[in-house]
């Protein structure tokens, strides 16, 4: 029996490729690399410390140190923009999006957990996720920074991430939050503020949006 995080042999195949050759020298692996990556997704989609992995995974300090390393060195972000890629072709889409839409979360984290504020729109003590995502929904870029960031302040570190990953972009659609010359200025691309229609009450779905 496996579980549900586990890599799939389709996803597997693709991603194998992407990760780092076995060292010549010095002592073999004890754990399969698809083994430390399910390991890695287990924790990721559970939510969970990486103390309660259970005992067929690999150890929590073997899985945690692939996962710090190769989040230091970039590789997910390699593998991410490839899946993008690859899923795009898939729908039948150029594999690099010209447009993108631009937003944020606010979510609660503990003291531990590393730089945080308090987003007083929000009433949330924690981070904040920028994240720019393409008209599908696809993640492009994500950056982490504390709740207290203003929108408009955070955009242009996201912005300027995506130029060498996704140089094509020409446009991003946002709310009104990133309204201003932080965003419209910090790169060449176009943001195009989608507003509210006046009469809204609640939540509403907005094209673009």
């Amino acid at each position: 029996m496996r579980y549900e995080t586990d890599l799939t042999d389709a996803e597997w195949a693709l991603i194998a490729p992407l990760l780092p050759a076995p060292r010549t020298r010095g002592r073999p692996r004890r754990w399969p690399v698809r083994e430390i990556l399910n390991g890695i997704f287990y924790v990721l989609r559970g939510g969970i410390a990486w103390r309660l992995l259970p005992s067929d995974l690999p150890p929590k300090s073997t899985v945690f140190r692939w996962f710090s390393l190769w989040r230091d060195t970039g590789l997910f972000e390699t593998i991410n923009h490839l899946l993008v890629m690859v899923d795009r072709e898939r729908v039948g889409r150029e594999a690099s999006p010209t447009a993108a839409v631009l937003d944020s979360q606010s979510v609660k984290t503990t003291e531990s957990g590393g730089p945080r504020g308090y987003d007083a729109g929000k009433k949330v003590k924690g981070r904040k996720r920028q994240v720019l995502v393409d008209t599908d929904g696809r993640g492009l870029v994500l950056e982490p920074q504390p709740a207290d960031v203003q929108d408009r302040d955070g955009a242009p570190v996201v912005l300027r991430l995506s130029r060498r990953a996704f140089p094509f972009i020409v446009k991003a659609f946002a709310d009104s939050g990133y309204a201003g010359e932080a965003p419209s200025q910090a790169t060449s691309i176009i943001i195009d503020i989608v507003k509210k229609p006046p009469d809204q009450v609640g939540f509403a779905v907005h094209p673009r949006r």
